[in-house]
């Protein structure tokens, strides 16, 4: 599995990297949203990780980016990893086109879990 996490924070990136490490994945990071659109150009990601508070473009902006490509990469699963507790941002995340919110500081559980479900989603879809 190959896995793009846009996230500003460096020690976040490593933690991160670090549980999927164990699960034989492989992560590219990117260090802000613009970095990130960039990489999807040229890579084959099965899924992303985005950050929603990052300097310059924010994780909204840049799932809106991702949803509004014209190929295949539109429909990549995206899991927004927040430290942000505001009641209302589950529905303001999924309703700018992520499939998931987990927060900080990520358990390796809550990540595998998402990542999981979704993937079995996208397996179910690709059968229909």
């Amino acid at each position: 599995m190959n896995v793009l996490f846009i996230e500003d924070d460096r020690m976040n990136r490593r933690v991160v990297r670090d549980m999927l490490d164990v699960a034989g994945a492989t992560m590219v990071e990117a260090e802000s949203a613009e970095i990130g659109l960039d990489l999807i150009d040229g890579n084959d990601f099965d899924m992303i990780l985005v950050d929603l508070r990052m300097p310059g473009m924010d994780g909204i902006t840049a799932i809106g980016h991702i949803r509004a490509r014209t190929d295949a990469k539109a429909q990549l699963p995206v899991i927004v990893v927040t430290a942000d507790t505001a009641p209302d941002l589950r529905d303001r995340c999924i309703a700018a086109g992520a499939n998931d919110v987990i927060f900080k500081p990520v358990a390796m559980d809550q990540l595998f879990e998402a990542m999981g479900r979704l993937l079995a989603e996208n397996e179910e879809d690709d059968l229909i």
